[in-house]
């Protein structure tokens, strides 16, 4: 339960930035993991609405343990105004698009293009960061931005193929909406979520949640009601499915938390520096070459968290 906590110190932050990248360098592994012979047997919008309803439940748990050792105070009760929450319904519909687009991508890209295309979002991020917090980032932090981007790139290319960029036209409008799509949530949310500093994390979490899950339930409708009639809520589940969609909760709340107490610049490196931990994994895994320019980009990757740190710094 302590990542349901709010982090106490530099320390507690750390390790909650830690976990999300760990969780995060994962995801795409527990995606491919998930497909019996190349395709989805369960339902992807159930396995969404799962996520939601965990995060929620969560949440709710975590809230209760304070409720019996805080009492229930003005910060952290579930009672609320229209006002607070009337601003959760955006983000929780962009999410939900960004997560489905998350799962169909794969159908037009190799994990590689998809983990090049996946870079899109740290752009936009650092723009939607400044148009719509207003917050201004430092010429180093916007060298670092590109110093970034390029080397998440070079350390996905292969030496001995032509054609790793060269995705369909699907593929680069589907990465560009979901880079959109998760830029402008993610910095919409942490405005949200900052707007109240002392307002506690895991009320204004069971709210966004609680639209997800609508959201969600409502997409189930739409897209799956004859299969998950037919078939069941939980057919083609496996227990990889479970994983993934314990996975994707926990990232859900460690999202949260670097939102509430750190920003979302933090959580896009976290992810970037997950991506260059799933390809170490994916040596073990799936005999993943290391090669040059995997090195040559990690090493650019470094570089560019240094430079973001001492960027953030010198503001």
């Amino acid at each position: 339960m302590w990542i349901l906590s709010a982090p106490s110190g530099s320390a507690s932050m750390s390790v909650v930035t830690l976990a999300l990248t760990v969780l995060t360098s994962s995801q795409a592994i527990l995606i491919v993991w998930s497909k019996r012979a190349g395709k989805y047997e369960y339902s992807v919008t159930t396995a969404n609405f799962m996520v939601e309803t965990l995060k929620c439940a969560l949440s709710l748990a975590a809230l209760t343990r304070i409720w019996r050792s805080e009492g229930v105070t003005e910060d952290n009760r579930l009672n609320t105004t229209l006002d607070e929450v009337i601003v959760f319904p955006i983000p929780a519909a962009l999410y939900l698009v960004k997560n489905l687009l998350q799962y169909y991508i794969f159908a037009y890209v190799d994990a590689p293009g998809y983990q090049i295309l996946k870079n899109l979002n740290i752009i936009s991020t650092g723009v939607l960061y400044r148009i719509i917090l207003k917050k201004k980032l430092s010429e180093i932090q916007w060298a670092a931005f590109i110093l970034l981007c390029a080397g998440c790139t070079t350390a996905q290319l292969k030496s001995n193929s032509d054609h790793v960029l060269q995705t369909p036209f699907q593929g680069w409008v589907m990465a560009i909406v979901m880079a959109l799509l998760s830029g402008f949530a993610g910095v919409y949310t942490e405005a949200i979520i900052k707007k109240r500093p002392t307002r506690n994390i895991n009320v204004q979490n069971f709210w966004l949640y609680i639209f997800g899950m609508i959201f969600n339930a409502a997409a189930i409708l739409v897209q799956d009601f004859d299969a998950v009639m037919n078939k069941g809520f939980f057919h083609g589940y496996s227990f990889i499915t479970v994983l993934m969609i314990l996975n994707h909760a926990l990232s859900g709340i460690a999202v949260s938390m670097v939102m509430k107490y750190a920003d979302n610049i933090v959580k896009v490196y976290s992810t970037s520096v997950a991506m260059l931990l799933t390809a170490l994994v994916s040596v073990f895994l799936f005999g993943f070459d290391l090669s040059l320019a995997f090195f040559l980009g990690s090493t650019v990757v470094s570089v560019a968290v240094y430079l973001h740190s001492a960027g953030k710094l010198q503001r």
